[in-house]
């Protein structure tokens, strides 16, 4: 049986599947690089180019639960093909955009794939790997692609832009996706049984995703607008009104999108909340940085790109190490040592000014980030994983990506506004725009050193008052095992 083909020979299904958590994280910031050429080609705004990067981030951020809900009532292969496939096709067609409308939309279909795809293939490589080392060496595997695909996605969207022009990121993009969904659909993915009950429960997915929506929208739109807008508060409030809807819809539904149980097992909770801080900060670091270097230290697109190989290989040693760090210091430990690593980066590339350059400013903050980024990402997907039995493992991994992706849109949404704001202040100065657009990116870098040492202090303090049964180690205890 296929199954048993995998179980002797979990390697090539987890590169596959590494595959494609790679192809998800390089459409986060291929397109960084390429803003400037997308917003002149199609005609953004300078507050729509923001949604380029948040259309993808919002669709997968918000529909995750129901990709992992999916995953676990159809079966995780069949999820993943599927997602896969939407995933091409919306590439296809973000490259292919002549209008901010299609672009943006476009973009927001790719995410809606991406939904499907990230938890269906962590799923997948949690029903491969039992607790104990190989699981945390799959994690170490699945934390190097995750964020060197963040990172290979500037050097790539820049060689692409300079050499045939912004719309071949997408095709790459959906290229990679093609060559992922044949390996996946070939032996090396097994085929899962459909073990679970029950029907996806469209109330809270359509509340929970329209309540994001607006948040987001609303945060995004205060840049221009300013936060007493009274747009920008109507959207606050119907946030909050539907929010407040879903909680009510998830009460009532026998088969909830985000049932209470989940966060009754292992420190499930925990995890989520504080990768949704370190998401806070990742996809803005992406968006930020290039910009930086391209629009105040006048780098190419290329050389941009290539800059950011430092940052790539700091996260794929730091994704290797991260199980090795934990089993030696302890999980808590390492977590909150791993952000305060990654905030004493971001503090030093806080110190960037005009007339700085790429070694002087960015290569060693770089290198810092990416190793504390990566030991983070590995050690709170372990704790967002932790004693989630086989059936609900496709809405675990929903859950995680949910908070770091939501988190991630928030978090760019409100540090775009921060450093606009800073950058409006300054030329209100009289400073000249280099010196204004540098501030603002000040700002935006200060604020995420900031959130992630808050970060690093709330592990510690959670991590005390966890529940007993949960004291154990990442990845120290068994859970049910199941081929899904």
């Amino acid at each position: 049986m296929q199954s048993d083909a995998i179980s002797r020979s979990p390697g090539a299904a987890l590169a596959a599947l590494a595959g494609a958590q790679f192809t998800v994280m390089l459409a986060t910031s291929i397109v960084n690089v390429a803003l400037p050429g997308i917003r002149a080609g199609v005609g953004l705004s300078d507050s729509g180019t923001p949604w380029v990067v948040n259309a993808y981030g919002l669709a997968f951020g918000a529909l995750l639960l129901a990709g992992g809900r999916a995953a676990d009532l159809l079966g995780r292969r069949r999820v993943l093909l599927a997602g896969l496939a939407v995933f091409a096709l919306s590439s296809v067609a973000a490259g292919l955009a002549t209008s901010p409308t299609v672009l943006i939309a476009a973009r927001a279909v790719q995410g809606m794939g991406a939904s499907a795809i990230a938890p269906a293939s962590l799923a997948l490589v949690m029903g491969l790997f039992p607790p104990g080392p190989g699981r945390g060496r799959a994690l170490g595997v699945w934390g190097a692609v995750s964020g060197a695909g963040g990172a290979a996605g500037v050097l790539l969207g820049g060689v692409l832009t300079q050499a045939w022009g912004w719309p071949w990121i997408f095709h790459s993009v959906a290229l990679g996706a093609l060559v992922v969904l044949a390996a996946a659909a070939a032996a090396s993915v097994p085929r899962t049984p459909v073990t679970e009950t029950g029907r996806f429960d469209l109330p809270g997915t359509a509340t929970v995703t329209l309540a994001l929506t607006a948040l987001v929208w609303g945060l995004t739109s205060a840049r221009g607008s300013g936060w007493t807008d009274p747009t920008v508060l109507g959207a606050f409030g119907l946030a909050a009104l539907l929010l407040a809807a879903f909680v009510l819809v998830e009460r009532r539904h026998p088969y909830p999108l985000l049932p209470p149980r989940l966060f009754r097992t292992g420190r499930v909770a925990v995890g989520n909340v504080l990768m949704a801080l370190l998401g806070s900060v990742w996809i803005a670091l992406f968006f930020f940085l290039p910009l930086h270097q391209q629009q105040v230290l006048g780098l190419s697109p290329l050389v941009t790109g290539v800059g950011q190989l430092p940052l790539a290989f700091a996260i794929m040693l730091g994704s290797a190490l991260a199980p090795r760090i934990s089993r030696r210091a302890g999980s808590t430990a390492t977590v909150a040592g791993a952000l305060l690593a990654e905030a004493a980066g971001l503090l030093w590339l806080a110190r960037i000014s005009v007339h700085g350059g790429y070694l002087a400013d960015v290569l060693g903050p770089g290198i810092l980030i990416g190793l504390g980024l990566s030991v983070a990402f590995v050690q709170l997907t372990a704790l967002s994983v932790e004693g989630v039995p086989q059936q609900d493992a496709g809405l675990a991994g929903g859950l995680v990506n949910t908070t770091r992706q939501v988190g991630g849109a928030v978090g760019l949404a409100v540090l775009a506004t921060l450093a606009g704001a800073t950058t409006g202040r300054a030329e209100a100065a009289h400073q000249p725009y280099l010196e204004a657009l540098t501030a603002g990116y000040r700002t935006a870098f200060a604020v995420s050193a900031a959130v992630l040492a808050t970060a690093a202090a709330l592990a510690l303090l959670l991590a005390r008052r966890r529940p007993a049964a949960s004291r154990g180690e990442a990845g120290s205890r068994p859970t049910p095992a199941a081929h899904r």
